[in-house]
């Protein structure tokens, strides 16, 4: 079988700017990722590709709030997978396009995926991921009377919604991921982590209220699928030392132990490039080959050496 690398695309690059938010708009930036993406398939790689929809779940939100006298709201678990097939169409239809433009005979397949966590995992009780819009204090206080949302201040913006983050460890849907890439069909899979989902008594699923880190679900389905490598799509051309600093080091290639060593060091932010070093490391110790981290319109670059952050056992 070819060699198989996971990509996970950030949601966050789907949107240029401000200036560029609408669905043809993230249609369009679909596209420019899935030409990379056929890059890589043309280069012989069997391809998993999950994505972020962190501000897509977002929209969701604030049209749901905008329409609450009218329309119920939708639950988070709902947005997910909302989000999960609108992506997975996008991405799905850009990369087919351009893989016939291409004359490559492959079909691609986005699936809506299920990510178990554990019920007592300590995000529940402390959540900390900030979603949706901002509201005011008055507004606040309803929805966390009414609706039992966890509401936070937010740097003087106003207050956001807070959700837990937990970790992910299962991924319901990895058989049919795994029947489709053993028939040589490209997958989109574990959009935005995961519709998150726990195991109940009698071994049943339910949905929760939370959002799981897109990078450490797709480490786990890199990991499960035994994958040789596995690219992070983000926003900068390579991971740096003293990021926004004077002194800003850009960084080739490193080794798991440099990896370690620069988290410790605190080289790395919280909710920026710190989940997505800890993923890598997981990746690589697990036995994986390589990963890479650079941005989406440099993916077919990077996969030949020649562009973003290499990370080696």
């Amino acid at each position: 079988m070819d060699k198989l690398v996971v990509i996970a695309v950030g949601g966050n690059s789907l949107i240029k700017d401000s200036e560029h938010m609408t669905v043809f708009d993230q249609y369009r930036a679909c596209g420019e990722t899935s030409d990379q993406i056929a890059g890589i398939v043309a280069e012989g790689y069997r391809v998993v590709i999950t994505h972020g929809n962190g501000p897509q779940v977002g929209f969701i939100l604030l049209r749901s709030e905008l329409a609450k006298d009218v329309l119920h709201q939708v639950p988070l678990d709902s947005c997910g997978a909302d989000t999960q097939g609108a992506i997975g169409y996008q991405i799905s239809q850009t990369l087919d396009n351009e893989l016939r433009r291409r004359g490559i005979e492959k079909s691609v397949a986005a699936i809506v995926t299920q990510t178990v966590v554990d019920a007592a995992d300590p995000g529940f009780q402390n959540p900390s991921k900030p979603i949706g819009p901002f509201y005011s204090e008055a507004t606040a206080r309803e929805h966390r009377e009414n609706e039992g949302w966890a509401m936070r201040e937010d740097s003087g913006r106003g207050w956001r919604r807070v959700v837990a983050s937990p970790h992910p460890l299962e991924i319901i849907e990895e058989p049919a991921i795994k029947t489709l890439l053993e028939n040589d069909i490209i997958v989109v899979a574990v959009g935005g982590g995961g519709i998150p989902v726990v195991r109940l008594a009698d071994g049943s699923l339910a949905g929760v209220g939370a959002v799981i880190d897109k990078d450490w679900a797709s480490c786990l389905l890199a990991k499960n699928l035994a994958a040789e490598k596995f690219i992070l799509s983000t926003a900068v051309d390579r991971v740096a030392l003293n990021f926004g600093q004077p002194d800003q080091k850009a960084i080739d290639r490193m080794t798991v132990a440099e990896a370690r060593e620069y988290l410790q060091e605190g080289h790395f932010k919280a909710g920026s490039m710190k989940p997505k070093i800890e993923a890598a490391i997981e990746f690589l110790e697990q036995g994986g080959g390589e990963v890479i981290i650079t941005q989406p319109h440099l993916l077919e670059d990077a996969i030949r050496g020649r562009a973003g952050t290499h990370i080696v056992p």
